[in-house]
């Protein structure tokens, strides 16, 4: 069957442009088609595949970059070490002779020419900051790692929502926990079954048990009766208890094996700490939940888990088998306290003067009823401390990352803030232990992206990441080392191109004994080079 077309409408748009042709004033201008010349060629051969001359060395030093037809353009040409400005020593017909500039990293050559960019071969940036070859994470995890557990016997474990850790979990599963040595290398000893179903944000060990909080149902053979939150043994197996059922008469009495830990919450558990004792909870939950065993269903023909709830938000305490500790967060009418009035996340102090207290940060702007700007800080007995930046309105926005150093008494705060306390504080702030401002640290401009990361160290330098380009109008791609005002320290920035996020830093040491900083988060590159989420660098002096 031929299938046929209107046609009329192309006629009358072809007759409407002739009318307007034939309509031009005499006067008016004939332009030439566009790009009909084009721009010639500029004659410059550059190979990135090229090696520099030499191919590494340190701020200040000399290095010769091969390309040829650069001296025509000598007064124009503009030189960057991933995006710092060289100074050009030596320019001839076939190569140029480069100053390593300061606050130079790791990165690719880019030659500028008005308003054209040739790329050029990579230059590693010697300094004080590289990564440990000393740590045999292999490719590390396919998913984020969220917290570490240092053990008595050096090795560590990690959580996170990871189902592999350095292609280990074709051989036996990996899911979200690992064991590993001190060195990095998988402990095959750990036997945790299939794991836990979903992502572990934190791991606490208390007594002779681990505690695993996040968001999940099932670990191990027990792929239900879990409510974010459980309690498995030091080999890896999940902890559980024999309840007998509900059986009519005539029928066999069977064990069912459930949780012996029998608590937990109705949302995201983010961190778990030990508190005089008990395992203090906190996140994104509204309920606590907890499990009745072995009683009958309304038809009394077979047994099922009945579910009892109590309402207690963000910040929880719970006794070791799993009972709710009213004594904590309730008030003395019963009810509990109210918590914020948005998403929350905590630091907990578990030694010094602050110990027991515990910040809240987050979206929220009320907390138990008042007005707080994004953080607020509780008592060891859950209760409003007024002693936190009294009288202070806090931030103007968000705080999405707080970190706290205990030799320093400082506060690292992250967000979208831009007023603290009606003050100037762009994004980084460091905060005093009662919560002022400290303004001796001022944060600098931040281009092409935001921090989402802040940590002092003990010798008061300050590591910062997130997806920025530029710092201070200082080329930095994603992670930076400052001194304690917020200048870019010179020794400790020649690490290149970073991508990712860092959810928590742990300072340590290399297998030899160095200075060391272990990062987990999730990212893909480090100083250029491929990485997967867990790392550990040398933080030389």
């Amino acid at each position: 069957m031929k299938v046929m077309y209107n046609t009329t409408w192309k006629y009358t748009a072809l007759l409407f442009v002739i009318s307007l042709l034939l309509g031009c004033n005499k006067d008016n201008k004939m332009f030439s088609a566009p790009y009909e010349d084009g721009l010639p060629p500029l004659g410059i051969e550059i190979n990135p595949t090229d090696k520099m001359q030499p191919e590494s060395g340190k701020t200040g030093g000399e290095t010769i970059m091969r390309i040829k037809g650069l001296d025509k353009y000598k007064d124009k040409a503009i030189i960057r070490f991933n995006g710092e400005k060289a100074q050009i020593v030596e320019l001839t017909a076939d190569h140029v002779k480069l100053k390593v500039p300061p606050f130079a990293s790791t990165g690719v050559l880019s030659v500028t020419i008005d308003d054209i960019v040739f790329f050029g071969p990579q230059f590693t940036v010697l300094g004080n900051v590289s990564l440990d070859a000393t740590f045999q994470v292999g490719v590390g995890t396919n998913g984020m790692v969220s917290d570490v557990l240092f053990l008595e016997d050096g090795k560590m474990i990690y959580t996170g929502s990871f189902t592999n850790y350095n292609n280990k979990g074709a051989i036996r599963p990996i899911n979200r926990l690992v064991r590993t040595f001190a060195d990095g290398t998988y402990d095959a000893s750990f036997r945790i079954g299939t794991g836990a179903n979903n992502s572990l944000n934190s791991i606490l060990k208390l007594g002779n048990y681990y505690f695993l909080a996040g968001s999940f149902s099932g670990y191990g053979q027990r792929n239900a009766d879990i409510s974010n939150l459980t309690r498995i043994y030091t080999t890896g197996a999940i902890d559980t208890m024999g309840i007998k059922p509900f059986r009519r008469p005539g029928q066999t009495d069977t064990l069912k094996y459930y949780p012996t830990f029998n608590g937990g919450f109705d949302g995201n558990i983010g961190n778990i700490y030990e508190s005089d004792g008990k395992i203090l909870a906190t996140g994104n939950f509204r309920y606590y939940i907890h499990r009745i065993y072995g009683k009958p269903n309304k038809l009394e023909t077979r047994d099922t888990v009945i579910l009892d709830s109590t309402e207690i938000r963000h910040v929880a305490r719970l006794n070791l088998d799993g009972s709710l500790d009213k004594s904590f967060r309730f008030g003395a009418d019963g009810k509990p306290l109210s918590g914020g009035n948005g998403s929350v996340a905590t630091v907990y102090h578990n030694s010094g003067t602050l110990k027991g207290k515990i910040l809240v940060y987050g979206s929220f702007n009320r907390f138990d009823g008042q007005s707080v700007g994004y953080i607020t800080r509780l008592n060891a007995d859950g209760t409003l401390d007024p002693t936190f930046n009294s009288g202070g309105t806090g931030a103007d926005y968000n705080v999405s990352s707080v970190t706290y150093n205990t030799l320093t008494n400082k506060y690292m705060v992250v967000g979208g803030f831009s007023k603290y306390n009606g003050a100037s504080a762009i994004k980084v702030m460091m905060l005093n232990a009662n919560g002022t401002v400290d303004p001796t640290f001022q944060t600098k401009t931040f281009d092409g992206g935001n921090p989402s990361y802040a940590m002092q160290l003990n010798d008061g330098l300050i590591v910062v990441s997130g997806d920025f380009a530029r710092y201070n109008n200082i080329a930095r791609n994603g992670f930076m080392i400052l001194n304690p005002n917020g200048e870019l320290n010179s020794d400790y920035n020649t690490s290149g191109y970073f991508s990712g996020f860092i959810n928590k830093a742990v300072e340590t040491k290399t297998e030899d004994g160095k200075r060391a900083l272990l990062l987990m988060g999730y990212f893909g590159r480090f100083n250029n080079e491929e990485v997967h989420n867990l790392i550990r660098i040398k933080l030389e002096q």
